[in-house]
């Protein structure tokens, strides 16, 4: 009996001491983390942005809050078209702009004249918001909107009363079509019919949403909720911390610096993710003239993994056409992404495989690395508190192709990894084949295929003892690289590839190219206005790339600059006209405003506008921001055809900039004068390409 006893009282001490062991404390949060609707915004990754309004009919960027009302006319406008467009693209939600810069809002709202109250579109008894509130809760899609409080168009905007009548203009919104997920605020800031500014009460908005959606995301360039990525090209930053420094600044002209909201700060203030929107167009609202234009799915696929994987959600503008329905080229390259993504990440290589980690919270199964390859995002992998600098090795069993790794922080208790490196098992040792810096809610590393049997993640800097939810492995499908096509100031066309096992077919009457198509060898010439189509195909015929579509205007082979302001060396104005944009022009900073550039055409066009391309150098110098534009018959004596004018938005999306004309000119000269820069400290101006619009 004594041995017995002996036995219980020693299994019971060591039931006793092993508890104790597992007794270990749930780790604490570090740094500011997300609330309960900033994690469930999160998780969304990924929703359409529709821009939709009088600029769809006008062919304009920012309207002037000057146009007609009844310009705004869809004749088929079907809001459940653009909901089950989105859903089928594995999007979840929908933003409108409610109202643009311009004043015009989508809805009947009691407190403007400028609405769709005023349009031809229904006789005036349509709303635009009830269409689309009612059609994303029937397809599932949370619905969001944005109102710019910018109104080019109110009497009231520049004066305190403005204020309170846009937060009545957020109270309709608001109130009265259902659930708003995220308001999206734009802090552009400009004239007002009466020629004031506006000093905008941003504490009387945020008051506002939060009265009538508490649960609203409210994004701007500071948040409070989610915050501008600083671009429009749809990139988050190689690093991207989710916290940033917000004490001191405003949306808009007062934001930190485009690179710090790119970034984020280390050990920031508050939490405040990035969202990257980018429109699948040049531009943000519809035109014929892009419809060629919609980003190939090479360059959408960068911009996913560039976004969503790289701790950022991903806002892709979709513009509704003048009928009201998505363009089928756009629909088209959305269901194209759809596939891709969805090819590549149905099949996580990793789940449930084996891994082992070089510490382990207290040795507590709570916190073992198996965690990480349970594909449950609330389950984590965590170390003690002491721990900054660690790694886990996964083991896939065998050797397997992957091309793809995906990880993931458990960001309820904060951010906290600030640099890892992956190392794959080569048979003999381990070597590196990626080093990154932040993680976040999602980081997706893109590499070229691999095969190997262990993956190795060490981190060796944290702010804190790292938490990691997930790690996923993937093989992507690898697709032909698309063609580039180029032209040269001689018109003489160039096609290339990067993949060399490919042959190119191309067209130049509008078609399609095929495998059958006329098949590039050499260089040729294409001097007139027109788009060139390229494909590229595998030599067995069974791979393609997507089609390429370039659409020129007519070379200038024969122009010459006759004048400009004084240059830096090596940026001649001539670099403005060689079908170069790589190269440009750049004035001397000891000039003053204006800048002129005066071109001679070679011969009498017809023409009805004109294009300016700004720099594409990181630095963006001398990037013109109001201009003049001229024709002459002689070179001597000019005729003003676009006066004081702006090439708006081109600070945020400095892209090719399209100017049409109110009617046709014929000249043999043109001069574009730039009046000012972005940068009002600046006195010099660029142009990376200047041209003419002949169809």
């Amino acid at each position: 009996m004594k041995n017995i006893k002996e036995l219980i009282l020693i299994a019971l001490f060591s039931c006793i001491i092993i508890s104790c062991q597992n007794n270990v404390s749930q780790p604490e949060p570090y740094g500011p983390v997300p609330n309960i609707q900033q994690m469930d915004w999160q998780k969304m990754e990924y929703y359409m942005f529709i821009h939709f309004g009088p600029n769809t009919f006008t062919d304009k960027e920012w309207g002037d809050g000057k146009e007609d009302p009844k310009v705004f006319n869809p004749t088929q406008l079907d809001a459940n078209q653009w909901a089950r467009t989105a859903k089928a693209a594995g999007m979840k939600a929908i933003i409108i702009t409610a109202k643009h810069h311009d004043g015009f809002a989508l809805w009947p709202s009691k407190y403007s004249e400028h609405t769709v109250r005023e349009s031809l579109w229904k006789n005036g008894k349509g709303d635009v918001l009830k269409d689309l509130s009612e059609a994303c809760a029937k397809h599932g899609l949370k619905f969001g909107v944005y109102l710019s409080p910018w109104d080019q168009n109110h009497p009231d905007y520049g004066t305190m009363e403005y204020n309170q009548v846009f937060a009545n203009m957020l109270d309709e919104v608001l109130g009265n079509y259902g659930e708003v997920f995220e308001v999206w605020f734009d802090g552009a800031n400009g004239e007002g019919p009466n020629g004031k500014r506006q000093e905008y009460d941003w504490d009387l908005f945020y008051r506002t949403v939060y009265k009538n959606n508490s649960q609203s995301i409210i994004f701007s360039d500071i948040g409070p909720d989610a915050r501008w990525i600083g671009n429009e090209s749809g990139f988050a930053g190689k690093t991207n911390w989710s916290t940033l420094n917000i004490s001191g600044f405003q949306p808009g002209a007062d934001a930190p610096k485009q690179d710090t909201l790119n970034q984020g700060n280390i050990n920031g203030e508050h939490w405040i993710p990035g969202e990257a929107d980018v429109s699948i167009r040049p531009g943000w609202f519809f035109s014929p003239s892009t419809n060629d234009d919609v980003k190939s799915l090479e360059h959408l696929l960068k911009i996913y993994y560039a976004s969503v994987g790289r701790n950022s959600n991903l806002l892709l503008n979709v513009p509704v056409n003048r009928k009201g329905l998505i363009h089928p080229n756009d629909s088209l390259r959305l269901m194209e992404l759809r596939r891709v993504l969805d090819e590549t990440f149905d099949d996580n290589i990793a789940l449930n495989k084996k891994v082992t980690a070089k510490h382990q919270r207290g040795n507590d199964k709570v916190y073992a690395p198996a965690n990480l390859l349970d594909g449950d995002y609330e389950t984590y992998w965590a170390t003690s508190d002491t721990v900054y600098e660690t790694s886990f090795t996964v083991d896939l069993s065998e050797p397997t192709e992957f091309n793809r790794l995906v990880l993931q922080e458990y960001i309820p208790l904060g951010q906290r990894v600030k640099a890892f490196n992956v190392e794959v098992w080569n048979g003999n040792k381990f070597e590196k084949i990626d080093e990154q810096t932040t993680i976040g809610y999602k980081r997706i590393l893109v590499f070229p295929t691999v095969k190997s049997s262990k993956v190795r993640i060490n981190i060796s800097e944290a702010l804190s003892s790292p938490i990691l939810s997930e790690f996923k492995l993937f093989k992507a499908p690898e697709n032909l690289e698309n063609p580039t096509v180029k032209r040269n100031k001689n018109g003489i066309v160039k096609i290339t590839s990067d993949s060399s096992a490919t042959l190119i077919t191309f067209t130049t009457d509008g078609s399609l190219p095929t495998i059958d198509s006329r098949q590039y060898k050499n260089p040729f010439q294409f001097l007139e206005a027109g788009v060139v189509k390229a494909k590229a195909f595998s030599k067995d015929g069974l791979k393609n790339s997507e089609t390429v579509s370039v659409t020129f205007d007519i070379a200038p082979t024969n122009w010459k600059v006759i004048s400009s302001n004084s240059e830096l060396e090596n940026f001649s104005a001539e670099n403005a006209i060689d079908s170069d944009p790589i190269t440009y022009w750049l004035t001397d900073p000891k000039d003053d405003f204006p800048h002129n550039i005066a071109i001679d055409l070679g011969d009498n066009i017809l023409f009805n506008g004109f294009t300016y391309t700004p720099t594409k150098h990181k630095d963006r110098k001398g990037i013109i921001f109001k201009y003049n534009f001229y024709i002459s018959q002689d070179g001597k004596n000019w005729e003003k055809v676009v006066s004081e004018s702006t090439f708006s938005n081109i600070k945020n999306n400095p892209v090719k900039q399209e100017v049409f004309f109110d009617k046709t000119y014929r000249a043999k000269y043109i001069k574009l004068e730039g009046l000012n820069s972005l940068d009002e400290d600046e006195t010099m101006a660029s142009a990376g390409e200047i041209g003419v619009i002949t169809k």
